[in-house]
């Protein structure tokens, strides 16, 4: 062998992700914790609240450490101190990012003064979101790698902006709320919505899983400050990442314009919004209503005094409240245009129809006919027709339009006269809309008399916003000529939701009510104020037993929806394994209509007789309970081979592991025959499976087992013929039964004897 063949091992080589020479004996580096500490406590007076405590993954274990140092020149060097006795005992150093008037405080309300704005960014594409911060906000003025790493092995990152001067008072829930905000926009980590929320110090070192890292200073530019007014209005344009989409800006810190405006917030986030944004909501709804002329000026800037006084605990002081006032009517009419500005005496004039109790009592004029009777569609109401995905709602409602256009009845719903229909769907292209509506099976007389009265758009790819009313009002009118239609429908709001200036999403009740306000009524009152609105929507996922007790409550988005509109229908599979559609009906201004069960036969929709639905579906009764007694055999087959091959299972893992195999169908469909048999005693329980080699279970009852259930033992026997080696076959014994009566967990009195409920003998 050669020189040049022989390998020289040298243990202190990098293998793989073997920790660096360097990286061994890393110390904390005091210009990093000196630039930090100019960046976020150089203008605060006060106590800096700092915690240490032994980073995860280590193997050892430490009490938290926490001390308050003052907010002057010597802190740098006092918190190096700290970091060096930290780096040695393992553990991470933090601080809160705000100074505290005495030691020992460190809650939300003790926050006196912060000075920086700070977004973790600990997810997904770091570099695009960073990206996205630069271009909407502007440079920050720190960036510190945290010393963590998200899934994809990117460095995780701290994005700091250093305010012009320290925010105080309010102003210190106003850089709270901008955190959140900002953190909502690129998912970053929205726990920065509290102000006492810590943060690792850069110049300090990550013990995290065992591995040392320096969290340190990627970039920073120290004479780049932004003033907190300047910088909110920037938040407040900046749209949240493509990738990310409206809904990450309904968060939980959002509160609901309802709820603004009757729940009263105090100081010190003790509430589930901070005063700053309970008070920019409000002030933002009565702008809202100045600028569209609905309230005057004076009468505005009153109402949002009066907010101030009645929910704000302690209440903000005038200047500050008419600050923000002014800021965001700045920012709403830059976004909105010029204002329609209602003077006082105006606005007492407006014309509200009010009468007397008598004369309500006295009127016996005719009731206006219904556009869809009985009472399901009137004039000027809103019908919505709720379910899930693939139930046949569109086809249901296609076939509901046709007959309404036609004149023609359909599952008891009836129209006075033929009705001028204009179907706005968002959902099918052109050519599939075109097969659909000819594969339909309708009466030849519908379909002739519905011809010119139902007009249907293709997919439209468009937003209910202001253009988008504008162009449906042009379509309608050209279509109409001759008079206006009785029937708008729009299906699915989804794809055509328009939430408003703020962006908020179906969810969130003050956009759906401005759609349901500034978009579907602004859309019927410019071409037909009777007509009805029909709205077509999706469903949540609920288990079936949450759809019986309340349908309604199955409807996606916000709870407004529900209190708007006049009608509503829910459309929903009673039992997944059948064709049938249950109708839950809830009218508003008529007497309730029971539910209806409906099918699809001969390609027509027909109403089946609940009441007596066994007397005329024998077949299908038949058919139902014998896949219930296959399921049963199925089930306990499967549960004696399993065993026999040495595997006992929970009701839960068992329903897990063999969903959609041997036609038992999906996970709950399993649970639910698993607990009718125990109920009927075909299963039992085994609460301890130690005894046949099987792990503790926390499963309330335990491991399942059946009559005649052996599992391999310890053992080996031979077979006396062939001499085969095979193991021990032990008979699994059950220790507890499900009681028929309570449905609790009761012990076997002998396990030998199986014994059944009488009506199951």
């Amino acid at each position: 062998m050669t020189e040049d063949n022989i390998v020289h091992f040298n243990p202190w080589r990098d293998f793989n992700d073997a920790a660096s020479l360097e990286e061994l004996f890393l110390e904390p580096d005091p210009a990093q914790i000196a630039a930090f500490f100019d960046v976020v406590f150089d203008y605060c007076d006060g106590l800096i609240p700092v915690r240490s405590f032994i980073d995860k993954g280590q193997g050892i274990e430490g009490k938290p450490h926490n001390i308050w140092i003052d907010a002057d020149a010597s802190a740098p060097e006092k918190l190096t101190t700290f970091a060096h006795w930290a780096g040695r005992e393992g553990a991470a150093v933090y601080v809160i990012p705000g100074t505290v008037a005495k030691s020992g405080q460190a809650k939300s309300a003790d926050i006196t003064a912060m000075q920086a704005i700070v977004v973790d960014i600990d997810t997904g594409d770091i570099g695009a979101k960073l990206t996205h911060l630069t271009r909407h906000l502007g440079d920050p003025t720190l960036i510190v790698e945290s010393g963590g790493r998200t899934r994809e092995g990117a460095h995780k990152l701290h994005v700091w902006w250093k305010l012009s001067e320290p925010a105080t008072d309010t102003d210190v829930e106003q850089v709270c709320a901008l955190r959140g905000a900002i953190a909502a926009k690129v998912a970053g980590d929205t726990h920065f919505r509290s102000a006492h929320q810590p943060i690792r110090v850069p110049g300090t070192i990550y013990h995290k899983g065992g591995s040392q890292r320096m969290v340190q200073i990627l970039q920073h530019a120290a004479k780049r400050e932004v003033d907190l007014a300047d910088f909110a209005e920037m938040v407040s344009a900046m749209p949240p990442m493509p990738a990310i989409g409206a809904a990450a800006t309904s968060s939980p810190g959002k509160p609901a314009l309802a709820d603004v405006l009757t729940t009263p917030v105090h100081e010190g986030g003790a509430d589930a919004w901070s005063r700053f944004e309970g008070a920019s909501a409000a002030i933002g709804h009565y702008i809202r209503q100045v600028h569209d002329g609905r309230i005057s000026p004076d009468e505005g800037w009153e109402a949002i005094c009066q907010y101030n006084a009645a929910m704000l605990r302690p209440s903000w002081p005038l200047d500050r409240l008419k600050a923000e006032s002014d800021r965001l009517w700045r920012l709403h009419v830059e976004r909105n245009g010029p204002p329609l500005l209602r003077s006082a005496e105006t606005a007492r004039r407006a014309d509200m129809p009010a009468f007397t109790f008598g004369a309500l009592l006295d009127d016996a004029s005719p009731m206006p006919a219904d556009i869809v009777a009985p009472r399901l569609l009137t004039p000027g109401g809103l019908l919505v027709l709720g379910g899930a995905p693939k139930v046949g709602k569109s086809d249901f409602l296609i076939c509901l339009l046709a007959h309404m256009a036609a004149g023609v009845a359909f599952l008891g719903f009836s129209p006075p006269r033929p009705l001028r229909i204009f179907y706005l769907q968002a959902e099918i292209q052109y050519h599939y809309l075109r097969e659909r509506l000819q594969a339909i099976r309708l009466d030849p007389a519908v379909i002739a008399a519905a011809r010119d009265n139902l007009v249907v758009t293709p997919k439209l790819r468009l937003l209910l916003d202001e253009r988008g009313v504008a162009l449906a009002v042009d379509a309608i009118k050209f279509h109409f000529p001759d008079g206006p239609p009785d029937i708008i429908c729009i299906d699915p709001i989804r794809n055509v939701f328009d939430g408003g200036p703020d962006g908020g999403g179906e969810n969130d009740n003050s956009a759906m009510m401005f759609f349901l306000q500034q978009r579907v009524e602004q859309l019927r009152d410019a071409v037909a104020p009777d007509a009805g609105v029909i709205l077509a929507h999706h469903t949540k996922k609920l288990n079936k037993k949450q759809v019986v007790e309340d349908p309604f409550q199955a409807l996606s988005g916000a709870s407004a929806l529900r209190g708007f509109y006049t009608s509503g229908i829910i459309m929903y599979r009673p039992d997944e394994d059948m064709p049938a559609r249950r109708l839950e009906i809830e009218l508003r201004n008529g007497p309730a209509i029971g539910p209806m069960l409906v099918d699809k036969r001969g390609g027509q929709w027909v109403e089946i007789d609940a009441s007596s639905e066994r007397l005329i579906r024998k077949d299908v009764g038949a058919r139902l309970d014998a896949e219930r007694v296959r399921k049963h055999d199925v089930i306990l087959g499967i549960l004696l081979d399993e065993a026999a091959a040495g595997r006992l299972y929970t009701s839960l893992q068992f329903a897990e592991k063999f969903e959609n195999k041997g036609g038992l169908g999906g996970t709950y469909t399993i649970r639910d025959r698993i607990s009718v048999l125990a109920t009927k005693g075909y299963i039992k329980f085994v609460r301890d499976g130690s005894p046949y080699g099987m792990a503790r279970t926390t499963s309330k009852f335990g491991y399942l087992c059946t009559e005649g259930m052996i599992i391999p033992g310890n053992g080996e026997t031979a077979h006396p013929d062939t001499g085969e080696i095979s193991p021990t076959m032990v008979e699994v014994l059950p220790s507890h039964f499900k009681c028929p009566q309570s449905g609790g967990s009761l012990p076997v009195e002998n396990p030998r004897v199986w014994v059944y409920p009488e009506d199951e003998q």
